[in-house]
């Protein structure tokens, strides 16, 4: 299959560790040139724009397969037809592409991670097209997955 992004290879991990402030012990911040305190963030910035890119790709995802589960969904059960079951399919299938795009290398840890996006988006797509009104507890389980998703998928780790 073609490399369709170069940036895919870029280990978020490493991106992530190479992220520090700008100054040391020796040097208080304040001493810090300009173009030094720049270099020193450049990490820094990588790793913002790596983060959103991939928290961007989940939302995507996430409108992809609970879409597409929606779509299904109104076809079957509240008896819309075929072309709603096909246009359901077809964007479940979206969803499995969108998923190779994380900057990742690791299937179990995406889908992982994913699995809190998609809790979280199930409800508020429920309270968009259907009308649902979570509860206390609906909302309190969709931060602590999406809170699980942050630390599986962008905590720094080590070398190991």
């Amino acid at each position: 299959m073609p490399d369709l992004d170069m940036d895919m290879g870029m280990d978020l991990e490493r991106v992530i560790r190479g992220c520090i402030p700008p100054g040391t012990p020796d040097k208080p911040r304040e001493q810090v040139t300009e173009p030094a305190r720049r270099h020193a963030l450049a990490p820094c910035e990588a790793a913002r724009m790596l983060v959103a890119r991939s928290a961007a790709l989940f939302v995507l995802a996430a409108l992809f397969e609970i879409g597409g589960a929606w779509l299904v969904w109104q076809g079957v059960r509240e008896h819309r037809g075929w072309l709603w079951i096909g246009a359901g399919v077809m964007a479940l299938g979206a969803y499995g592409f969108v998923a190779t795009l994380q900057p990742d290398a690791n299937f179990g840890r995406i889908l992982a991670a994913y699995g809190g996006v998609f809790v979280a988006g199930s409800l508020a797509w429920g309270v968009v097209a259907d009308g649902f009104r979570p509860d206390r507890w609906d909302v309190i389980g969709a931060l602590v997955c999406l809170a699980g998703m942050a630390v599986i998928m962008y905590a720094p780790r080590g070398g190991g």
